[in-house]
């Protein structure tokens, strides 16, 4: 090997140290942050498979209490539940909770347990439109029309109008029947029953081809 080679490899090697000096750390950091990214991201799916395991423990405790009656029991379950990643297990387990407690006729319980749930979009709205049913069962027809405020879809309108009835308001209500009636399909399962409020109400039931006109 000539002279100049020699010189050559070993400006060369050179070059490559003074670099590596430079930069070495730079990319040992990277490797090392890369393993520790990829250690942390192990970590945290085994930590939520972990929460999403307790949480079926607890959902699964829940469904025990309420099947042998204890309500109480059950309260706290649900309560050791909370959010987070546990927020399906116990959305289901307060559903079932407060289905428990009106039957056992706790409407209040079961008011507080819906009260409780942290829901949005179309699920809140048919959570919230139970607890105006409950409100009004337990004598608070005025919280049930004012936790509803201007809904206007079919079962809100006939909630709105349960309110007013049990607060003797039978024009205003006839009117919000009507509404309703006029939102719903006209094969639904519960329009017999809100053209019967209707009636009682004082109304007329019109004839459905009608009431899309």
């Amino acid at each position: 090997m000539a002279i100049d080679d020699l010189l050559d490899e070993h400006e060369q090697s050179e070059r490559v140290r003074t670099w590596l000096r430079k930069n070495g750390a730079g990319i040992i950091g990277g490797v090392v942050l890369g393993i520790g990214a990829i250690a942390g991201w192990q970590w945290w799916q085994k930590e939520q498979v972990g929460k999403l395991a307790d949480a079926n423990v607890r959902y699964e405790a829940v469904s025990r209490s309420l099947q042998s009656k204890n309500l109480d029991e059950a309260a706290k379950e649900v309560a050791a539940l909370g959010g987070g990643k546990a927020g399906i297990y116990a959305d289901l387990a307060s559903l079932e909770l407060a289905k428990a407690q009106v039957e056992a006729g706790k409407s209040e319980d079961a008011i507080k347990t819906l009260r409780a749930l942290k829901v949005e979009g179309e699920f809140k709205t048919l959570i919230d439109q139970r607890i105006a049913r409950l409100l009004i069962e337990t004598g608070k027809p005025q919280d049930a029309a004012t936790l509803l405020g201007a809904a206007d879809d079919s079962s809100g309108l006939e909630i709105r109008g349960d309110a007013l009835i049990a607060q003797g308001k039978r024009d205003e209500a006839r009117d919000l029947y009507t509404q309703a009636l006029a939102k719903l399909d006209v094969a639904a399962p519960q329009r017999r029953l809100l053209e019967t409020k209707l009636m009682d109400a004082g109304g007329t039931v019109a004839d459905p081809a009608a009431e899309k006109n």
